[in-house]
């Protein structure tokens, strides 16, 4: 099976015009959201430390690009588990994304279909996953299982009932994080209604216009749909009550309880040590997604980045090291792979791109990366991604006034 790229862009609105890299749409993002929603998506967990290392990981490996080398067949094509994909990365799951976009699953699953790209949907999702399973049949869903075992079946069986054939089960969220901004953000799950809410809509109207109040009306007030077989409650309430049940009993015994009872592909998301890797490997995992969670659940956990190496040398070759977590530029794509990372998921980006373009806002952010990759994989001299290699790559010695600032 082959999902084909055509190489032409979504014609871009007017707002998107002035989109150049993918950390552009943050910036219109910022300006487009109500505070509590932009600081929500942005924010991590504490003192944003995890979320910071993400991103400095990457400065500390430069590229050794060859030189004199005839690139002009290059492709980007990746193959990942039987299905080759117009590049090498995808939409990683973003909680809630219908409450930053207009049918922000939605959009992400079609736009995903539409440029060749898997998308995997949020387990917090304020869509049905029927609609989206029906938009997009090569979709992704990831699950935040819960914690008594005859729920956590019931939600595999619809899951599998709806037609989902990869399940990703994230296992780093045993407890809720600290999340200290969503509080000085005014921002909680479901959403409280208060003053400062509404002012905050009132000063952003294309986004309470185009997508909230567009959404009551045409859908009614959104809820959480997708945490159980049963529908959970409405986002917006005076009662801020989480229906997703304790998850701190959850153990290997129950990933191998879903193991047997799901019998599509199966992927865990939020490995960060060799060890856990090898365990996934050995009780049937397909794959695993190397991840911190966007420095959303335990701050000071290191980027993904940093424990790829180690992971790539334990499993890789036998089922795909997958990775999130900071992701902006094709380098940091094609650092990512060097090192030894099958496929590569960015959330962020892809859900700001949609909160201010919709679909073609997702498929420009595609073509921004997609093209970044393209011409930095002709400057490093190389045709194919199989041709990256750790030798491609040397670390960079960190100063003392670099580390002084970090």
């Amino acid at each position: 099976m082959s999902v084909k790229y055509d190489g032409t862009p979504a014609t871009a609105p007017r707002r998107l015009r002035n989109i150049l890299a993918l950390d552009d749409f943050e910036v219109a993002a910022r300006r487009h959201l109500p505070r509590p929603v932009f600081g929500y998506v942005s924010g991590a967990a504490e003192t944003n430390a995890s979320l910071h290392d993400n991103r400095a990981a990457f400065a500390e490996f430069g590229f050794l690009p060859r030189a004199l080398i005839d690139v002009s067949k290059r492709s980007q094509k990746r193959e990942l588990f039987g299905t080759t994909y117009a590049a090498p990365f995808g939409i990683a799951p973003v909680g809630l994304s219908a409450l930053s976009a207009y049918r922000g699953d939605l959009v992400l699953a079609q736009a995903a279909a539409a440029s060749g790209i898997p998308m995997i949907m949020s387990g917090t999702s304020l869509i049905r996953l029927e609609e989206i399973v029906a938009a997009n049949p090569q979709a992704w869903f990831q699950a935040y299982v819960p914690g008594e075992e005859r729920w956590m079946l019931a939600l595999v069986d619809r899951v599998a009932q709806a037609g989902f054939g990869t399940l990703v089960l994230t296992v780093d969220t045993p407890v809720m994080a600290n999340r200290e901004n969503n509080i000085r953000n005014g921002f909680s799950t479901p959403m409280r209604p208060t003053p400062r809410l509404f002012w905050d809509g009132m000063v952003r109207p294309r986004w309470s216009l185009g997508t909230f109040l567009r959404t009551i009306v045409r859908h009614g007030m959104p809820h959480f749909e997708n945490a159980s077989v049963e529908r959970g409650s409405a986002i917006l309430s005076r009662n801020v009550v989480r229906q997703f049940g304790p998850k701190d009993r959850l153990s290997w015994d129950h990933f191998d309880l879903i193991r047997k009872r799901w019998k599509g592909r199966f992927i865990v998301k939020g490995i960060m040590t060799r060890e856990d890797a090898r365990i996934a490997l050995d009780r049937g995992a397909d794959g695993v997604i190397l991840s911190n969670h966007g420095g959303r659940q335990l701050d000071g956990t290191a980027s993904p980045l940093r424990v790829l190496p180690a992971v790539a040398e334990e499993i890789g070759g036998r089922i795909p090291v997958m990775i999130d977590g900071g992701f902006r530029r094709g380098t940091d794509v094609l650092k990512a792979l060097a090192l030894g990372a099958s496929f590569v998921f960015l959330g962020r980006p892809f859900i700001y791109a949609a909160a201010i373009g919709g679909e073609p806002g997702v498929r420009h952010a595609f073509s921004i990366l997609h093209d970044e990759i393209d011409r930095n994989m002709a400057l490093l001299g190389i045709n194919t991604l199989d041709e990256l290699h750790p030798r491609m790559l040397i670390r960079l010695a960190r100063s003392a006034e670099s580390d002084a600032s970090a």
